[in-house]
C-alpha cells in the first residue's frame, strides 16, 4: 500500500477499538501517540488535523477520518481482503451498517445520558428513544448468535465488543448474560489482549511523565 495510515491514539479512551481493528486487519499503520494528560490533543500541531482534538483520528494519505465509526467503516472497506466486512452486494451490507451507525446515533446518547445522571429528553424527541429500549434490541439481537450478524464476526464486532466490554466494567449497561458472553467472548481475541496490554503500558508511561513535572 502506497500510503501507511497513521494513526493519532491516546489510553484510555475510544480509541482503543480502532487499535484493536487495525491489529485484527493486519493493517500497516504508525502509531502517533498523544498524551491527553499533558494536553498535547490541544496543541495547534494536532488541532490542525483535527480541529475537535479528539480520537480516534486517522490519516490515509490525503484523507483525515475522524469519528469513531466512520474510521471503522473506512478501514474495514479499505481491507476486504481481511474479510470482516460485507460487500456492498452482500444481504448483510444492509444489517452491518445499521448497528454501526447505532452504535454512535442511539447507543452512545443512551449510556452517556444514563452516566451522566441527565435527565433524557421525552421519548418523542430523543435521538434513540429511551434507555431501555436501546438496551433491550441489543440484548435481543446479540441473543440471536455469537456475533452480532449471526455467527459472522465483522468489524461492527470490534466496536461493540469494546464498548460492551468498557460499559459493564462501569456499570452503565446490565449485566445480563448476552452482554457479558459477548463481551468476554471478544476480549479473548488475541487483538483484542494486545490492545489492552499496549493501552495500559501506555497510560502508565503517561502519568510517569505527568508526575515527573509535578
Amino acid at each position: 500500500m502506497p500510503d501507511r495510515i497513521t494513526f493519532y491514539y491516546a489510553p484510555q479512551t475510544r480509541a482503543r477499538s480502532v487499535m484493536v481493528l487495525l491489529d485484527e486487519l493486519s493493517a500497516p499503520h504508525d502509531l502517533h501517540v498523544l498524551n491527553m494528560k499533558a494536553g498535547e490533543q490541544r496543541q495547534p500541531e494536532f488541532l490542525g488535523i483535527n480541529p475537535l482534538g479528539k480520537v480516534p483520528t486517522i490519516r490515509h494519505g490525503d484523507a483525515v477520518i475522524t469519528e469513531q465509526v466512520a474510521i471503522h467503516i473506512y478501514l474495514g472497506d479499505l481491507f476486504p481482503e481481511a474479510g470482516l466486512t460485507p460487500g456492498i452486494d452482500d444481504p448483510l451490507r444492509g444489517p452491518y451498517l445499521r448497528w454501526l451507525v447505532h452504535y454512535a446515533a442511539c447507543f452512545e446518547p443512551a449510556v452517556v445520558d444514563k452516566f451522566m445522571k441527565r435527565e433524557p429528553a421525552p421519548e418523542s424527541q430523543s435521538p434513540y428513544g429511551t434507555y431501555d429500549q436501546v438496551v433491550d434490541l441489543l440484548r435481543a439481537q446479540l441473543a440471536k448468535g455469537p456475533y452480532m450478524l449471526g455467527d459472522r464476526f465483522t468489524v461492527a464486532d470490534v466496536l461493540w465488543g469494546t464498548a460492551l466490554y468498557w460499559t459493564l466494567q462501569f456499570g452503565i449497561v446490565p449485566d445480563y448474560p448476552e452482554f457479558e458472553d459477548y463481551a468476554a467472548r471478544m476480549s479473548e481475541r488475541p487483538a483484542f489482549k494486545r490492545a489492552m496490554e499496549r493501552d495500559a503500558e501506555i497510560a502508565a508511561e503517561h502519568e510517569a511523565a505527568v508526575a515527573g513535572k509535578g
